[in-house]
């Protein structure tokens, strides 16, 4: 009701807003409701009616209360999906283009047109607040496009808080939509004389961009192919990481942490040229709240020897109510062919952050069979997810 009365249209007394599902009296009293309008007035307000029933899924919820939180609208109280697409259409109405982005983004999510960056944790700023470095993140992208330089172009930067699905904690995401007027097109519409007339209709293109500080992993969601994301890795990377190194693409994969329950039986092969590997950390939650973290303390005695003898059966690896959500393994390549012993590091954390060596791509590819061999990270997913369209 509120809906229609921002819209200036006032309900009879009696109105009946209790009927549900297409084809009920409902739906026939706002038809009789709207047919006061002008024809242009009607199509306006079933087009936005149309678009917030597209928005009205889980992910249009789980977008929309990631937005609110950014933005610090309180949704207490309210029923649904469609009562949070409602308060935003009447109160909001701004922020409406931002859930749609976001619930377009989470849907490609791990598939075709996206792709995560991983950056070093080297402990370098970021400009992610510099407004310059927007501006000149925003040129490089219409370069990127090959787009004339006098196509229209608007940028949208806002908040978002997501919620870790273990351990409930908030992580601030800055996301960004860059709107881009694309090459016009051509189509048949009827025109004032009420005949057919080909008309000029503009196209706009968008990219997205979220930016995860805490974990310095940055997703985009472009199309053109994994170059062109790997262009835009770098114009971010320019742009607003100019002191750390160029991130590298890193898949998205469940890892598999329980089964670093127990000191895991590694499988290695001569060929590998492995020296040695070591669980060198482990991060606990506990169930209800609480964060613990446990490092390896020497050569003489593992990690896991160390919480059997210290903790025995209270360890968080046996006790109930502690999960891991985080574990760090150190691989120890032998010297050979002239060359020195090396270490890779890398970061397992849930649900499907791998924090894979920043060094090579040689490197990361072997670490990457390795963990798929260990069965620390989830297979691939199937082929019509993650074909890719150029």
């Amino acid at each position: 009701m509120t809906f229609f009365q921002s819209k200036g249209l006032q309900a009879p007394d009696g109105f009946d807003w209790a009927s549900e599902g297409r084809g009920t009296a409902l739906v026939a009293s706002i038809e009789s409701l709207l047919s006061d309008l002008t024809d242009r007035q009607q199509d306006a307000l079933k087009a936005e009616l149309d678009h917030l029933a597209s928005l009205a899924n889980s992910n249009g919820l789980l977008s929309a209360e990631q937005i609110c939180a950014g933005q610090s609208i309180d949704l207490e109280g309210l029923e649904g999906v469609e009562d949070v697409l409602l308060l935003l259409a009447i109160q909001y109405p701004h922020l409406l283009d931002r859930v749609s982005a976001q619930a377009s983004l989470m849907q490609r999510t791990g598939g075709k047109q996206w792709s995560a960056f991983q950056f070093e944790d080297d402990g370098k700023p970021w400009a992610i607040s510099s407004t310059a470095a927007r501006e000149g993140f925003l040129n490089e992208a219409i370069a990127i496009l090959e787009l004339p330089t006098h196509r229209k172009r608007e940028a949208d930067w806002f908040k978002v808080i997501r919620l870790h699905p273990i351990t409930g904690e908030e992580i601030e995401i800055l996301q960004a939509t860059i709107y881009v007027e694309e090459r016009a097109e051509s189509e048949l519409a009827f025109g004032p004389s009420d005949t057919l007339e080909r008309q000029i209709v503009p196209k706009v293109l968008e990219v997205g961009l979220a930016c995860n500080a805490q974990d310095r992993v940055i997703e985009i969601c472009a199309k053109g192919g994994k170059e062109v994301r790997d262009q835009y890795a770098k114009a971010f990377a320019k742009h607003f990481a100019p002191e750390s190194e160029t991130p590298v693409e890193t898949p998205r994969r469940d890892v598999l942490l329980d089964k670093l329950r127990s000191a895991p039986k590694f499988d290695i092969e001569p060929a590998d040229g492995i020296e040695r590997i070591e669980v060198s950390a482990l991060d606990f939650f506990a169930t209800g709240g609480g964060f613990s973290r446990f490092e390896r303390r020497g050569d003489g005695e593992t990690l896991y020897q160390f919480l059997e003898r210290r903790f025995g059966t209270a360890s968080p690896l046996k006790a109930s109510g502690w999960q891991i959500v985080s574990a760090t393994i150190r691989i120890v390549i032998a010297a050979r062919d002239s060359k020195r012993r090396k270490t890779l590091t890398v970061t397992l954390r849930t649900p499907n952050t791998t924090t894979l060596p920043n060094k090579t791509e040689t490197d990361r590819q072997f670490v990457f069979d390795l963990l798929e061999r260990w069965q620390l990270i989830a297979p691939p997913p199937k082929d019509e997810f993650v074909l890719e369209d150029v």
